[in-house]
């Protein structure tokens, strides 16, 4: 499954800081772009990570639907 998001970089002295438009938490730097780079794809699973398994728990033991969910922009 491929999600498409903005990422976002910004020239600091100590290098790149970077983020995600779309995802909130999504932020992360480095000392190149490139590394910036491989630092956000890693912050953005784990964000989708987290919310995920925190959605989880907040569901536990009630009565939902889960359903897979497509969206196009």
């Amino acid at each position: 499954m491929d999600f498409h998001f903005t990422a976002v970089f910004r020239r600091v002295p100590e290098g790149f800081i970077a983020f995600v438009e779309e995802l909130p938490g999504a932020n992360t730097q480095g000392k190149t772009i490139e590394e910036a780079r491989a630092n956000l794809q890693e912050a953005v699973a784990l964000v989708l990570e987290a919310n995920r398994t925190l959605a989880q728990e907040s569901a536990a033991g009630q009565d939902v639907i889960r359903e897979p969910l497509t969206v196009s922009a």
